[in-house]
């Protein structure tokens, strides 16, 4: 398997993408909420609809910084800030910009700076056009989108993290072209109705309008998306190989909270170092996005992300299997800014032509036939978020 793993890599994009990625390294990678505080209260936002604003953030900056540098012993070297809202807490967020990769999402309402951020990756959260981010994001009131769109027009930072829903596929090419005519980048997740709307914006409706849109979106906008097709169709099926989603496979975890004991126990992979911490900075959860959270409505981009790079194993069958990790690993790399943007954006069209749809198949036995010759690669992944 190692001749065959070599025979992938004569394709010079293939070994393009995989020097970049063993140069950078592995990422050791950690969630934090840094406030309880939010300055919206979202239709469907996990964090609010957990209560997890109850564990509240720490005024002691010594607190902040004694964790910090807790971090930095341990290892860690990515992290994810979320919140609540992270541009109310910029002096704090700037501590993690300074030590660590990171990325910070916001909902853009209020500007994070240029000075002290300019290489900050910035995840702006979008819902819908207007109406619809309005109604679930604005209370029916603020034009959340509008203000994020003048806080960040032509700010290379600025990447909109897109919420999908199943019956509002239609607005996909008119959200995405004024988000690329607003000088940004573009990427995708999709909404898990844990609000219990329903209607439009129920999620066992499927997704498969929404992908095709995005497909069309990746077509027409190749060097502007952040998603590949792979991943769009890996995160809203629920489904690589012969896995399905849950908590089961879900590689964000964390592992020294004692809810995961018979999780971490049933063979399946996870990551080691990860750790999803509560605002409080004493405290963690489960997984990413709470305790008692049903992965059935949960689609999560980056913990189903780190469900496909963390078997690598299993895609060492076939070049288009091999093809569709590799493409994975590269572009959450290149969004996060762990390997060089410009040089990475420049290879976005092509690796869109590589990163086709996952096939359906099981593979078993070429994954059997993987395990053993893969295992001294895996040193690449066993930390990714």
């Amino acid at each position: 398997m190692h001749d065959q793993l070599a025979t992938y890599l004569k394709d010079p994009l293939s070994r393009r993408l995989w020097d970049d990625l063993q140069r950078a390294g592995p990422l050791r990678a950690i969630l934090v909420d840094i406030t309880h505080v939010c300055n919206l209260r979202c239709k469907g936002c996990y964090f609010f609809e957990d209560n997890m604003d109850r564990f509240a953030s720490p005024n002691d900056e010594a607190v902040f910084d004694a964790w910090l540098e807790g971090e930095k012993a341990r290892g860690t070297n990515f992290v994810t800030v979320v919140g609540g809202e992270p541009s109310l807490q910029l002096a704090r967020l700037k501590k993690i910009h300074d030590n660590f990769w990171m990325t910070a999402v916001t909902n853009g309402i209020r500007r994070i700076p240029h000075e002290g951020f300019e290489t900050m990756p910035i995840g702006l959260s979008v819902w819908g056009d207007h109406e619809t981010d309005t109604y679930l994001r604005g209370g029916g009131k603020i034009r959340v989108f509008e203000k994020a769109m003048r806080n960040y027009r032509d700010d290379p930072r600025a990447i909109w993290y897109y919420t999908t829903t199943p019956d509002n596929a239609a607005e996909i090419p008119r959200v995405v072209e004024q988000c690329v005519e607003n000088g940004n980048f573009v990427t995708f997740n999709f909404y898990g109705d844990i609000s219990g709307l329903g209607g439009n914006y129920d999620h066992d409706r499927g997704f498969e309008q929404v992908r095709r849109n995005i497909d069309k979106m990746i077509s027409r906008y190749p060097e502007r998306i952040l998603m590949s097709s792979h991943i769009a169709e890996v995160v809203s099926t629920g489904r690589l190989f012969d896995q399905r989603w849950g908590y089961d496979v879900c590689c964000s975890i964390t592992p020294d909270n004692p809810i995961n004991a018979e999780r971490i126990e049933n063979g399946n992979p996870y990551n080691t170092h990860f750790r999803a911490y509560n605002p409080d900075l004493a405290t963690t959860r489960r997984c990413c996005v709470g305790d008692d959270r049903d992965c059935g409505n949960c689609f999560d981009v980056y913990a189903h992300i780190s469900w496909i790079m963390m078997n690598l194993q299993r895609h060492l069958g076939s070049r288009e299997d091999f093809s569709n990790w590799l493409t994975t690993m590269y572009m959450f790399y290149l969004g996060n800014r762990v390997v060089d943007f410009d040089e990475g954006v420049a290879l976005l069209p092509e690796i869109h032509a590589r990163a086709g749809h996952l096939r359906d198949r099981v593979g078993a036995g070429l994954v059997a036939g993987a395990r053993a010759s893969a295992a001294s690669l895996q040193h690449l992944v066993e930390d990714v978020l």
